[in-house]
């Protein structure tokens, strides 16, 4: 129900029902007073609230663009760039809406605070103002009138004629003021119909303003979400697949931890206590210990474990002899003595344990010799890469391509373990490998399959891609340009061996069959990347740092996967020839010490010394014997096979430890690797 109009007429009647009326339009302007005094105070409110949200989210901004991340490794995947430079685009994102929103505060001031109280000032405060003066009229103009009537009608004429005339001349003045109060009171009750309500309407267009320029940064940030999505689900994957890895390695570390030995650049490390003498007597000072045979180099570093810092300066000494220190000649266990170049003195080591001691003293070429158990000399598995292997792998993919590649899941999911092997046995058997046109039966189940195709591949006696060339596929994927990555593992593909070469054209072209397929088997590249990655480029030594590597054997085999055609049909491009790669590689290798994977993998056992003495005698009869009945047949073996080793060296970093081992072959530890040698190079010579 709306407001009764007020009628000029009225004013001068005066009735009332006007009084009501007048009344109730009153009681409208007093309760829109107060509603917009409480408005401009929340408003006041909202505004301070948007500053104080704006100053948190900036902080917040500011947080995540100083955040660095820092991954494991010394290179990262296109997918963890892509992830570390999330906070930054999260922060620009959050800078960019927070200066929007300043704009809209700095807005919310002009477009809704002024406008508020100036209505209320000018247009409700006049309207107060004329009600004063209107109730102060009625008043004059009531008390005039009531003397008036009060007037006896005994006075004279004059008198009379002059009351009236002012009482009329009241009057007037009375109407007029009414009139002007009936007029400011319609007034403003109109204007708060537009005055009042516009400055609402342009700060909630302020808000859409700002909630779109919200919605356009969400579309511009839409790119980058997609990827960083993708990103993201890539390096779960990847975490998912190196986890087991990382927990099989700790499970053997527990297990077995002398088995397990740390490769570093030196030949043997770890704590050490140390005699010192001092003022008051002797005292044993524990040092964390490195001694490299070739410099006989010790670096002594005094070292709190508790506090896990350093208690003094670290001290380079070189080694002239090194002699245990008997039983009864010392109170501490576990001693041995060490004479130094520089030094008169003899510096007195503590061991923490017999076996510790033996070590070193074998490192420092003490009383107890070295024996070294080369990880090459390990039994090979049954898989060959033969005729019986290709067989193997191209039914495999047959029966995949053909009734399996739409099934979701395809390599991710395994087969039973019994029935894999059962198939394996079957695909295995000479009398049924030699029969090409014999199709695996569809009695067995896809991931039985695909399941025994991966098995296989493990089972070689190296991964497809070879130990050599791992660490150089590695490096290829670290490189910051994509087209340089591809160019590099161009190259390295037509290095491989021939036969490894073509078994992985052939199952690369059939995980590109696969990745095509991914709608419905939902393999996509990067997932088959995580199945085969590290069967195919699977490192020689087992550590952590291997572990963490996976990322970027992915890698290469998404690469090969997406550039399947370019990869085994064209000749890769030679940027340097072999002369100048060998000598700009020979350069580097010389110039620092080798890494992991291009040092043999050494393990020390406990023997007796009657027990060296008679497999160091054993292993140079065996030699002798070996090079005396296969004399032809060796010396041409190792022609074949130094040629080769030259040939793969001119062109492979990855192989220079096998050229420096073969200059030291008069080391009788060296005979069992020649011996290898030769049998490998007679494998390859009836290949």
């Amino acid at each position: 129900m709306g407001l009764p109009p007020l009628e000029f007429s009225d004013c001068y009647l005066d009735s009332p029902q006007f009084r009501e009326r007048l009344k109730s339009h009153e009681t409208e302007l007093e309760k829109t007073n107060k509603f917009i005094k409480e408005l401009i105070k929340d408003g006041k409110s909202l505004v301070a609230a948007h500053k104080t949200l704006s100053s948190a989210k900036r902080k917040f901004a500011g947080s995540l663009n100083e955040f660095k991340f820092r991954c494991i490794g010394d290179a990262e995947t296109d997918d963890e760039i892509c992830i570390a430079r999330s906070l930054q685009e999260f922060a620009a994102v959050l800078g960019n809406l927070e200066d929007e929103r300043m704009r809209m505060i700095e807005n919310a001031g002009e477009v809704l605070i002024t406008p508020l109280e100036k209505f209320r000032k000018e247009q409700i405060g006049a309207a107060k103002e004329v009600k004063k003066k209107y109730d102060k009229e009625t008043e004059k103009y009531c008390s005039v009138l009531e003397k008036h009537m009060n007037l006896s009608s005994r006075k004279k004429e004059v008198h009379l004629h002059e009351a009236d005339s002012q009482v009329d001349q009241m009057r007037q003045h009375f109407y007029e003021v009414s009139l002007e109060y009936v007029l400011k009171i319609h007034e403003v009750q109109e204007r708060k119909m537009f005055e009042f309500v516009e400055p609402l309407l342009a700060f909630l267009q302020g808000l859409f303003t700002f909630y779109h320029h919200g919605y356009e940064l969400a579309k511009d940030f839409s790119d980058f979400k997609t990827q960083l999505t993708i990103s993201i689900q890539n390096t779960r994957d990847r975490f998912e697949g190196t986890r087991s890895e990382v927990e099989a390695l700790m499970k053997k570390m527990k297990e077995n931890p002398h088995e397990q030995q740390t490769f570093s650049p030196f030949t043997m490390e770890g704590y050490l206590y140390i005699q010192e003498k001092r003022h008051f007597g002797t005292s044993w000072v524990k040092h964390y210990c490195t001694y490299q045979r070739d410099s006989k180099q010790i670096t002594l570093v005094p070292f709190d474990q508790k506090s896990g810092g350093k208690v003094g300066e670290e001290e380079v000494v070189f080694l002239k002899s090194c002699i245990r220190r008997k039983t009864d000649s010392i109170e501490k266990r576990f001693c041995f003595d060490v004479e130094l170049v520089d030094r008169s003195t003899t510096l007195t080591m503590q061991a923490l344990s017999e076996d510790d001691r033996r070590l070193w003293m074998e490192a420092m070429d003490g009383r107890e010799p070295v024996y070294n158990s080369n990880k090459d000399s390990q039994s090979e598995g049954f898989a060959q890469l033969d005729s019986i292997g290709f067989s193997i792998i191209r039914k495999c993919i047959q029966a995949v391509e053909t009734r399996g590649i739409n099934e979701q899941g395809l390599y991710r999911i395994v087969g039973v373990n019994s029935r894999v092997q059962k198939l394996l046995n079957l695909l295995m058997d000479p009398k049924i490998a030699i029969e090409a046109d014999t199709e695996i039966s569809s009695d067995w189940e896809i991931k039985t399959i695909t399941s025994a195709l991966k098995t296989y591949l493990r089972m070689l006696p190296g991964p497809l891609m070879t130990y050599q060339f791992q660490r150089s596929f590695i490096k290829a994927a670290k490189l910051e340009n994509h087209e340089s990555r591809i160019k590099e593992i161009h190259c390295l593909i037509h290095r491989l061996p021939q036969k490894n070469r073509q078994m992985l054209n052939m199952l690369m072209k059939h995980l590109s069959n696969v990745a095509a397929n991914h709608k419905q088997n939902l393999m996509t590249v990067a997932n088959l990347g995580v199945v085969f990655g590290p069967t195919l480029l699977r490192p020689q030594e087992e550590t952590v740092a291997a572990i963490m590597d996976i990322k970027f054997q992915n890698i290469v085999v998404e690469i090969i996967i997406e550039n399947h055609e370019k990869m085994f049909s064209t000749v890769p491009e030679m940027p340097h020839t072999n002369s100048q790669l060998h000598l700009s590689r020979k350069r580097s290798t010389d110039s620092k010490p080798p890494s992991c994977s291009e040092r043999p993998l050494t393990l020390f056992h406990t023997t007796h010394s009657t027990d060296k003495e008679e497999k160091r005698n054993s292993v140079n009869s065996s030699a002798e014997s070996v090079s005396s009945s296969n004399a032809n047949s060796s010396v041409s073996s190792s022609c074949v096979q130094r040629s080769n080793v030259n040939n793969l060296n001119s062109s492979d970093p990855d192989l220079e430890v096998i050229k420096n081992t073969e200059s030291k072959s008069n080391i009788p530890t060296h005979v069992p690797y020649v011996l290898r040698t030769i049998k490998s190079n007679a494998n390859i010579i009836n290949v």
